[in-house]
């Protein structure tokens, strides 16, 4: 539920740090510098607003206090709680990149005409991410978000084009 429309994961909240109300945040946000005292995010299912009071780096996590919560204990009750922000606040890209959750569910068709699917998935690999693709067999086709594949996106018609090179169709 926390990846709802509207909303979107920016980190996970994991246990308390020292005595003063802050807490751990497991970043899940290629933007973690939108994270700065004064922003408003959403806490749990229930999207509970709290403003960020302060925030610091500390190891792989991002250490946060939010505005009310001043103690050990009532950091605690925060434990394991997804952090949200609203869409309409997300930073925009620049032209021809995209956010995974605006591509998954997108109809692929190749260059040809062909009807592949739609994305199902979008693994992180590392050198460039992957479209898992599911076709009416339900055979998963991977495709790879490079230059020479990717050839277009269309948001307002629901579909992106790909130009098939040898190897990405299963025999």
């Amino acid at each position: 539920r926390a990846n709802e429309p509207g909303f979107l994961v920016v980190g996970r909240l994991t246990k308390p740090h020292g005595l003063k109300g802050e807490i751990g945040m497991m970043v899940l946000t290629d933007f973690p510098e939108r994270m700065i005292p004064g922003s408003e995010v959403y806490l749990g299912d229930q999207h509970t607003p709290a403003r960020i009071a302060a925030v610091r780096a500390h190891k792989k996590l991002l250490l946060i206090r939010f505005d009310g919560v001043d103690s050990r204990q009532s950091a605690d009750g925060l434990r394991n709680q997804w952090v949200t922000v609203l869409q309409a606040d997300r930073p925009e890209l620049p032209p021809g990149e995209y956010y995974h959750h605006q591509l998954l569910g997108l109809l692929v068709i190749s260059d040809e005409g062909d009807r592949l699917g739609r994305v199902e998935e979008i693994l992180v690999t590392g050198a460039n991410d992957v479209l898992v693709v599911k076709g009416n067999s339900r055979q998963e086709i991977l495709i790879p978000i490079t230059d020479e594949v990717f050839l277009d996106v269309n948001l307002d018609r629901g579909r992106i084009t790909v130009k098939l090179i040898p190897g990405i169709l299963p025999e």
